[in-house]
């Protein structure tokens, strides 16, 4: 149909942009109130994102691999958005429900007054749409409930072998016993398809092979939690029956990131996180810090959140410091201090796990940092 990235035109490849995952109207509940209602918001533009790049990237199906809503009960003006947003294109718009937005008659997929460029697969057995012109065929199938059978279990393609055939379709790949449509290798190798685009797994998983079939999953769109970290985006695949490539394309979206911070060798934790902090702009992501290495004194976590204030969008500081080796040296005196270490020493020692230990630590840095009549910060 088009070119592939070479510039050279090959009538019979296709492309693809292959997104999923976008979880749109999730409640974002780590955050404040007036935070997760701008992040609910700037999900929404997603949609705006997709279509100027399929635009752009001049891509010729979009394929949506399932959970495009967050739940069954997503806002119906949002669904409603993607509804209006998509079927401006020109481009034929395929959506595979997942278990997160399973099809039902009351999922607000059902309500939609249905632009002729979207389909969305509402049934569990797989079906396909044909472009006779084109010669392409498009497969794919749906959750009717928040889990699902193997779908693609003892399917095969064999009709009209000259045709593309690609599927988009929701479930997890590699994983035997998954309540969530497992996909194993050999069902994809017997499947007969050119490409799989897939959804589920929020990481992009680069090009998989299974025999003649290749698949792929582009991650989530964009980040929502910190097991959801670095970029996030979609693949453009340009598809043939003998060359198939793709290339995964950031959406630029806020980031999670966790940053991990030895503060061993300095003078204070805040002189740590000063030197460790990334130099390019981080004011739209979403951080944890993570205090590690060696200290005699608690870190001061507010007065790190103070000096950083307006570097992220969001901010949290953990403290998984442990005690200097040489804290304990000062035990056994007659002060204050000498006695309090004493007593803390035989509790450590006495300690039968790694979690009490670090329990006994933490309470040490505490009585260190009353007796020195310090601010007692509550660890973030």
């Amino acid at each position: 149909m088009r070119g592939s990235g070479s510039g050279e035109i090959d009538m019979n490849t296709v492309r693809i942009l292959h997104a999923a995952d976008l979880h749109l109207d999730s409640p974002f509940e780590s955050h404040s109130a007036g935070k997760a209602a701008l992040r609910r918001s700037e999900q929404r533009g997603l949609l705006l994102k997709l279509a100027l790049l399929a635009e752009k990237e001049h891509a010729e199906i979009m394929l949506l691999a399932g959970d495009i809503l967050d739940s069954d009960s997503a806002y119906l003006d949002t669904a409603e958005m993607a509804e209006q947003t998509l079927g401006r294109l020109s481009i034929p718009v395929f959506i595979s429900p997942g278990n997160h937005d399973y099809y039902s008659s009351k999922s607000p997929y059902a309500r939609l007054n249905k632009k002729p460029n979207i389909h969305i697969f509402q049934k569990s057995a797989i079906e396909y749409k044909e472009f006779p012109e084109q010669k392409v065929r498009v497969w794919g199938a749906g959750f009717t409930d928040r889990s699902s059978p193997p779908l693609l279990e003892g399917f095969c393609h064999t009709e009209k072998a000259d045709f593309l055939n690609i599927m988009v379709i929701h479930g997890e790949a590699g994983v035997k016993d998954s309540a969530y449509n497992p996909i194993s290798e050999s069902d994809l190798q017997a499947s007969g398809m050119d490409y799989v685009a897939l959804g589920h797994n929020h990481t992009f998983s680069g090009l998989m092979r299974a025999g003649n079939t290749v698949y792929a999953w582009p991650g989530c769109a964009e980040g929502r939690g910190f097991d959801e970290t670095g970029d996030k985006g979609v693949i453009i695949a340009d598809i043939g029956k003998e060359n198939r490539n793709l290339k995964f394309l950031s959406l630029r979206g806020r980031k999670y990131e966790i940053l991990r911070i030895d503060v061993s060798g300095h003078a204070s934790a805040s002189k740590a996180v000063s030197a460790g902090l990334p130099l390019h702009d981080t004011t739209r992501d979403i951080c944890r810090i993570v205090l590690t290495g060696e200290c005699d004194v608690k870190p001061d976590t507010a007065a790190i959140l103070r000096e950083t204030e307006g570097r992220f969008f969001e901010l949290s500081v953990s403290d998984k410091t442990v005690l200097r080796r040489d804290i304990w040296e000062k035990a056994g005196g007659d002060t204050l201090r000498g006695l309090f270490l004493t007593k803390m020493r035989q509790k450590f020692d006495a300690a039968e796990t790694e979690e009490e230990r670090e329990f006994v630590s933490a309470a040490v840095k505490y009585g260190l940092a009353a007796l020195d009549n310090r601010e007692e910060e509550t660890l973030i």
